[in-house]
């Protein structure tokens, strides 16, 4: 892109991209300095939903001035283009430091946490809250310094007006979710000091507090799992430090920390040796959080960014298949949903077409849930994407999928990482393929039961054994005393144990042609 923004940005080389925008380096030419330019996404530009949430980002992270907080210098519409102008900040983020093994210091892990807190610390006053802290959202600069980024789903704390009268999408990512959003309650700012808490935990000893095969899974055990004492895993990890992790993940908010302020005023005495004497509550969660777990199998809505869930106890629906199918089309057969739209190359879809949907047809999800639909751009090159390593299965499947290329083998392999979680791939990271080129994929160990699939529709065995963790294969075949589209065999038999990402083969009953 070679564009001056409102006579003023002169935009550079693509520097990052996310769900709803692209972001670049640019040239500030009134002021002569180099600043970041997040553009909303040009098929996202035309739908109201998605400027408004782009404008609210801009409207909520534009109001805060602090040296651990990405800067918003300023935002705009030039042409058919809303942009948000960002500080540059030279460095990595935290999500791609833990996902390069390095070791890190219990001193260094803990100076990142305080850094955080002193940062949500001043937000929180200014009546902002995150909800979306995670090591992806966390930017460590190039001298050591921490700075929190990407207030794109912030929401101001006085602002509960919505959740009591309307459908609420609550936003975030599975391993670092509260139970109150995991539950479609509101966020505060205790809901933040719990990602805090999930994100510490991680440095600390290694793997998040809660892991899964599916993100609805990962949530159901945020809302209702016990947690597992990090010293159990990580045996130097002191009592105090201790203290301030299980406060801070206390699944009832009134049971938290109340700001981020006492979290770190703990956090810091521990650092010094010193006795934390908070005290934690020994009880039993609510019963509405167990209640709301336990229905997490009933009111699924799994989203590719993340989950969302309805405040609102409505009832699920099953997602149509609107693979193959013009934008239009799609929209056509989802009225009561939030389309999120990517695109990516895809030797098998036609150009304009939909190339793939997540969550994946059949899934019963609720009324005005996020569905994030991939539109073909027909062949050509595409990379490998380099956020696979250290995903579920399933999470890695739909990413693959989304870059238009397919999984043809895993390979299971010894590993201390939770069964189904991806170790490497071949070809690597940030490779380029022609799409519709296959991968290989080496994942931890692990073995499940095959589900009985005889008797479904094709689309609802495809759903049932990717959320399952098995790859699957389709053949044809026409039995006339059978309905059109429902499987007639499958291939391992249902209740055998196979590995994790093995292929199960589904016969599906398919009018012959003539």
């Amino acid at each position: 892109m070679s564009r001056l923004f409102n006579s003023r940005y002169k935009i550079g080389e693509m520097i990052g991209t996310g769900g709803m925008a692209d972001v670049y380096v640019a040239e500030d030419t009134r002021l002569n300095r180099k600043v970041a330019v997040k553009i909303l996404r040009s098929d996202l530009a035309r739908d109201p939903a998605f400027v408004a949430r782009f404008k609210k980002e801009a409207l909520a992270a534009g109001g805060l001035s602090h040296p651990g907080i990405v800067a918003v210098y300023d935002s705009g519409i030039d042409g058919d283009d809303s942009y948000i102008v960002m500080e540059l900040v030279s460095g990595h983020t935290l999500r791609d430091i833990l996902q390069s093994n390095t070791s890190m210091p219990e001193s260094k892990a803990l100076d990142i946490a305080c850094q955080i807190l002193e940062a949500l610390d001043y937000s929180h006053s200014k009546g902002i809250v995150h909800r979306d802290i995670k090591p992806g959202n966390i930017m460590m600069t190039n001298s050591g310094q921490v700075k929190v980024m990407d207030f794109g789903i912030a929401r101001a704390m006085d602002d509960y007006g919505a959740t009591m009268t309307n459908t609420f999408n609550v936003v975030g990512t599975a391993q670092y979710l509260s139970p109150e959003q995991a539950t479609g309650e509101p966020a505060d700012r205790r809901s933040d000091i719990y990602s805090v808490g999930c994100l510490l935990y991680e440095l600390l000893t290694g793997r998040p507090p809660f892991s899964g095969d599916t993100p609805v899974s990962i949530a159901f055990q945020h809302v209702s799992a016990p947690l597992i004492a990090p010293s159990e895993i990580n045996p130097a990890i002191d009592e105090s430090l201790e203290t301030v992790l299980q406060v801070a993940l206390s699944k009832d908010p009134s049971h938290r920390y109340q700001d981020a302020g006492a979290m770190l005023d703990d956090l810091r005495r521990a650092i010094r040796g010193e006795q934390v004497t908070t005290k934690i509550r020994r009880v039993k969660p609510k019963r509405n959080y167990l209640v709301a777990g336990i229905s997490f199998f009933a009111i699924l809505a799994l989203v590719a960014a993340g989950l969302s869930f309805s405040s609102k106890k409505s009832a699920t629906f099953e997602l149509p298949n609107v693979v193959g199918l013009t934008v239009d089309q799609a929209k056509a057969l989802l009225p009561n949903y939030t389309i999120n739209l990517q695109q990516a190359p895809d030797s098998r879809i036609p150009e304009g077409r939909i190339a793939s949907q997540l969550p994946l047809a059949s899934t019963r999800v609720l009324r005005g849930s996020s569905v994030t639909l991939t539109l073909s751009q027909g062949p050509g090159n595409t990379t490998v994407p380099a956020s696979i390593i250290g995903q579920t299965l399933i999470n890695a499947q739909a990413i693959i999928s989304a870059a238009g290329l397919f999984v043809s083998q895993t390979t299971p392999v010894d590993s201390s990482q939770p069964p189904g979680t991806v170790l490497a791939v071949t070809p690597t990271p940030g490779s380029v393929l022609p799409a519709g080129s296959p991968i290989q994929l080496q994942i931890s160990s692990g073995s499940l039961q095959v589900p009985s699939l005889v008797g479904l529709t094709g689309i609802q065995a495809l759903a049932t054994l990717t959320e399952a963790g098995f790859l699957v294969k389709t053949v044809n075949a026409y039995d006339p005393t059978q309905p059109i589209g429902n499987v007639l065999a499958q291939a391992p038999a249902a209740g055998t144990t196979q590995n994790i990402g093995s292929y199960v083969t589904i016969t599906v009953n398919t009018q012959p042609n003539g």
